[in-house]
């Protein structure tokens, strides 16, 4: 699975299908189908994903900004006095292959893919508060997380502890070279996988899915605790992060429901509500 970019994507695509699969007991191709036209159809879901790609594409070249202005503060070293051993005695006394490969999976792969599908499961059952929710929950992270990531740079435990090891690298060795360009060593405060899957799983809970809110909680739950198996967080990156998501959610679920649900009516096709158990 961890051996190229190509066989993640396709192992994300597949992950993302399966949960579309047991969340809706729908085929995830009808699923898929049925987002696509109505994206091409309502220009209101177009802004909005194109929006969040926006605010994706800047995170990405965050890494350019903090070379340009050139910021030489680190932090890590009021953290790790404040932290200690924390993470190092994690992977002391739980690391093996099963659990590195494991949570590799989770990190990389369902992370993306709880994403992908949540915005998939919103559209297919007209939860547009949910949908929407979604959208505005991932551009507030991001931008709350930036400035964070410029000004108070944090490095990664593994880079710092020097008896923690970076466990991604036994399961996925290209991982520097295949996913480092998406976020830096040192954009560590807050953690960034922490707060989107709260975020997610929040708004989840709120949906009319108790299904995919199941889901999502317990992915958001071996997510978490992954940041701290595979030596990349601090207890207080993740602390951040949780604050950050309480807020977010909270803030995120009240501006879309704010906006009346006709708004957001599909302009392609009605599709009877359904309902989940």
């Amino acid at each position: 699975m961890f051996q190229s970019s190509y066989m993640i994507m396709l192992s994300t695509f597949l992950t993302t299908f399966v949960i579309v699969w047991y969340t809706l007991r729908t085929n995830p191709f009808q699923v898929l189908t049925h987002f696509l036209r109505d994206f091409f159809a309502n220009r209101k879901v177009m802004i909005h994903f194109l929006a969040m790609l926006a605010i994706l594409f800047f995170n990405k070249i965050e890494l350019w900004v903090e070379r340009l202005i050139d910021i030489k503060g680190d932090f890590t070293h009021v953290i790790y006095q404040f932290e200690g051993d924390f993470v190092y005695m994690i992977q002391k006394y739980l690391e093996n292959d099963v659990l590195t490969y494991f949570f590799t999976y989770f990190y990389v792969v369902v992370f993306t893919s709880l994403l992908i599908a949540s915005l998939f499961i919103y559209h297919y059952g007209r939860d547009f508060h949910s949908f929407y929710a979604l959208f505005y929950g991932v551009m507030m992270n991001y931008m709350l997380a930036i400035p964070f990531f410029l000004f108070f740079p944090v490095l990664e435990v593994w880079y710092y502890h020097p008896d923690v090891r970076f466990l991604i690298l036994d399961v996925y060795p290209q991982f520097e070279t295949g996913y480092r360009n998406l976020s830096g060593i040192d954009n560590c405060f807050p953690s960034l996988h922490t707060s989107l899957s709260i975020t997610m799983a929040a708004i989840a809970m709120r949906s009319n899915n108790p299904r995919f809110a199941r889901i999502a909680t317990i992915s958001a739950g071996v997510i978490i605790f992954s940041i701290f198996y595979l030596g990349i967080h601090w207890l207080s990156d993740m602390a951040a992060g949780t604050m950050m998501a309480m807020f977010i959610s909270t803030v995120a679920v009240r501006v879309a429901e704010s906006v009346p649900a006709g708004t957001y009516s599909m302009q392609t096709e009605t599709i009877k509500k359904q309902r989940w158990m």
